[in-house]
Formats: structure tokens, C-alpha cells, sequence
């Protein structure tokens, strides 16, 4: 549980951008992975209202409410009497978070490779060439 005399960040939706090729609610739960993993989203943060992101983002409350319930369902957001929802992750949670990230994006990457005809070899030399 949090002390509630610490005072935690809200989480900012001011970069967030639709893209038409995800669902939004995906989008809106991969925003909140990504800012985990990235730092700028922490445990204790809290997140706007449902309306209010819904507001923002110009999405059904439906949407939003998806969303979040399935955050809470992975155990990242718990929501308190009043419709407040937060942030609630340990070490363990962001490492988990990261790997499935991480998993998702280079299978994506190596399904592309694939479709179009590269090889392991030339896979990773093109890899080494962008990494740098």
C-alpha cells in the first residue's frame, strides 16, 4: 500500500498520439509500459480520470475504461473509492514489463525480416550497422 503522505506524479498524456494501425486502448496500455520502463512513469503515479483522459485524447470513456481495467488486471494499476487509479509495480513488475515489451518488438522486427527474405546472418549484421 502507499503512504499517503508521499506525494506521487500524475501521468501525462501530452505526447501521446493516435495511430490508426493499433487499437486505442492498446495504444494507451502500451503508453503506460512504455513510460514504466522508460522512468517516467513510477510506482504511485497516478493516472487521470477516465473521463478526463477520454476528454483528452477525444475517445469514448469505453476505451479508456478498457484500458485500465486491463492494466488492473496485469496488477499495474490498482484504482481507489472515487475512480483514482495509480501505478503499482516493484522491480520485479518493471523487469516483467520490459521482457514482454522487448519480446513483442523483435518478434515483430524478425516477422518483417522474414516476409521479406533475410537470413539470420544478414538479420544480424544489419542490426550491428544500426546499432551503432
Amino acid at each position: 500500500m502507499l503512504n499517503e503522505s508521499v506525494w506521487f506524479a500524475m501521468v501525462s498524456f501530452d505526447d501521446f498520439r493516435v495511430r490508426d494501425d493499433i487499437p486505442i486502448y492498446m495504444q494507451i496500455i502500451l503508453y503506460i509500459k512504455r513510460g514504466i520502463v522508460s522512468g517516467s512513469i513510477g510506482n504511485g503515479d497516478e493516472l487521470p480520470s477516465r473521463r478526463v483522459l477520454s476528454s483528452l485524447l477525444g475517445v469514448n470513456p469505453n476505451t479508456v475504461q478498457k484500458a485500465y481495467r486491463m492494466l488492473e488486471d496485469e496488477g499495474i494499476v490498482q484504482s481507489r473509492s472515487g475512480a483514482i487509479s495509480y501505478i503499482v509495480l516493484d522491480e520485479t513488475m518493471k523487469d516483467r514489463i520490459r521482457n514482454d515489451l522487448l519480446e513483442s518488438d523483435v518478434r515483430a522486427v524478425i516477422s518483417a525480416m522474414r516476409q521479406m527474405g533475410i537470413s539470420k546472418d544478414e538479420a544480424l549484421r544489419l542490426i550491428d550497422m544500426f546499432w551503432e
